[in-house]
């Protein structure tokens, strides 16, 4: 009994790494402090997922970025999807379309030149399978001051907190247009879902159900991708980051916002980032000195 007590969890791990897909993500740029990972929601026209009508192949419109210093508050932060950035080798544009040209690789590329902090660790969930983690760790609880109807994520909601399934939570975090705060909104919403399902994850009766632990891993695999330089490990050690910055001593948010419809000419509509405030505090975030809270959200009026 003691050796199937040891063993199981050692296996498991390992037959979870096996099953990781890995993708050449990282740049290659030399390491910044602390650990910071890069995730990723894509969306592909096969699984119908895509809002956009125009759009063809594969996107990201989902961008957190995770980071925990050598010291100091865990940071989960959301990168709006039409962040005005520079594209390495393609100009200024919005950040989702540099997953468009050039995928992972150029995604991270990108989130290094506009925040100064280097990716450790890139991971992509494919929305297409994520209604089974929520299914697998046994439905969330949610909640919405939000009256939507909403047919393009598929979201029906009246105000108040419900306990969902695989099916209503991924249009809970794919839900942009019918919100008056757009992806900002939306980003809340999406870190309150990973909140949720971390909270499921750690539930300490999930250790006594070895076939809810196989079925977990089973669909948290098969919608993962990762990078060549992370394993099933990195994931772990992700998972307490996500629970850190997401208890009462951590950071989740936005960057400062400056606004929200910035027109350029050449990229449409775009969100804007406080040129004044991002630099120093992605510098803060990077070294452990953003003091613990909210942070960002809707520009001031």
């Amino acid at each position: 009994m003691l050796v199937l007590v040891i063993a199981w969890p050692i296996g498991l791990l390992i037959w979870a790494d096996g099953k990781l897909a890995h993708v050449a993500a990282l740049s290659g740029a030399p390491g910044t402090d602390g650990t910071t990972y890069l995730l990723a929601g894509s969306d592909s026209r096969a699984d119908g997922a895509i809002e956009d009508p125009e759009t063809t192949g594969q996107r990201s419109d989902t961008m957190m970025l995770l980071h925990q210093p050598a010291s100091g508050p865990a940071a989960l932060l959301s990168l709006p999807r039409d962040t005005y950035v520079e594209i390495p080798g393609q100009g200024p544009g919005k950040l989702n379309a540099a997953y468009s040209a050039g995928g992972a690789p150029l995604l991270v590329q990108t989130v290094e030149g506009l925040t100064g902090m280097t990716v450790d660790h890139y991971v992509e969930v494919g929305f297409g399978g994520f209604e089974q983690i929520v299914d697998a760790v046994g439905g969330v609880n949610l909640c919405s001051d939000l009256t939507v109807d909403d047919k393009d994520s598929g979201m029906v909601w009246t105000p108040g907190c419900r306990d969902v399934g695989g099916t209503e939570a991924l249009a809970f975090a794919r839900m942009r247009k019918a919100d008056p705060d757009a992806d900002i909104g939306r980003a809340q919403r999406q870190q309150q879902l990973i909140a949720s399902i971390s909270s499921r994850v750690q539930d300490p009766g999930l250790l006594l159900q070895p076939a809810k632990q196989v079925a977990l891993l089973r669909s948290g695999t098969a919608a993962l991708t990762v990078s060549d330089e992370t394993g099933i490990v990195d994931l772990g050690r992700m998972a307490l980051t996500f629970r850190s910055a997401n208890g009462p001593d951590g950071i989740t948010g936005t960057p400062p916002i400056s606004n929200i419809d910035y027109r350029p000419g050449g990229v449409g509509s775009s969100v804007l980032l406080d040129p004044d405030l991002a630099p120093g505090f992605f510098a803060a975030i990077r070294d452990g000195s953003q003091p613990p809270g909210e942070v960002g959200g809707m520009p001031a009026p």
